[in-house]
């Protein structure tokens, strides 16, 4: 890709997907993230698809990098089911892309926040974290043990998304040429 051919609406994006990823190191409660925030965004406003699912999952993995040199804690061995809910998460954004609205925009996020819960709660079974037996009973156990979890994950999907769909109309509407196609 030629950076020229770069658009202003396009280094708007990956500017904010970028910011959002760096918020990621700053101390915060378990599972408040911008991480299926960033997935929505990018899958709504990145056209390339290819683009769409590189970047998110690029800028979460230098994130998670620094976390794992500044704290020890990026990563983990349920990391796969994390990055597969981004990219599940990516790939809603893309079918919303041409339905966004309010109501679409929350229920994506709703609905992100779910994917996540399911995808990444199913790693923490497969991979043993937690010591669930590997059955259903261990499955539905770990499961409810993530409820506190989700609860966090919902607000903050609600709240990163609304900072990034909300950033990205505020420019669209004060300086629309910025983010012109």
């Amino acid at each position: 890709m030629n950076i020229a051919k770069i658009s202003t609406k396009s280094i708007f994006v990956i500017t904010l997907i970028v910011i959002a990823a760096v918020s990621r190191l700053i101390p915060h409660e378990p599972n408040f993230t911008p991480l299926g925030a960033i997935a929505l965004f990018s899958g709504v406003f990145i056209a390339r698809k290819q683009l769409a699912l590189i970047i998110p999952l690029a800028a979460i993995l230098v994130s998670d990098i620094l976390l794992e040199v500044t704290s020890g804690h990026g990563f983990h061995n349920t990391m796969i089911f994390v990055y597969s809910s981004v990219i599940l998460i990516t790939l809603l954004g893309q079918i919303l892309r041409k339905r966004l609205n309010g109501y679409t925009l929350l229920g994506s996020s709703l609905a992100g926040s779910v994917l996540f819960f399911l995808v990444t709660n199913f790693g923490v079974w497969v991979m043993g974290q937690g010591f669930y037996p590997m059955t259903w009973t261990g499955l539905t156990e770990c499961y409810l043990a993530g409820i506190p979890f989700f609860r966090t994950t919902v607000v903050s999907d609600l709240f990163y998304n609304a900072v990034l769909f909300g950033s990205f109309a505020l420019v669209k509407w004060k300086f629309p040429r910025l983010v012109m196609n």
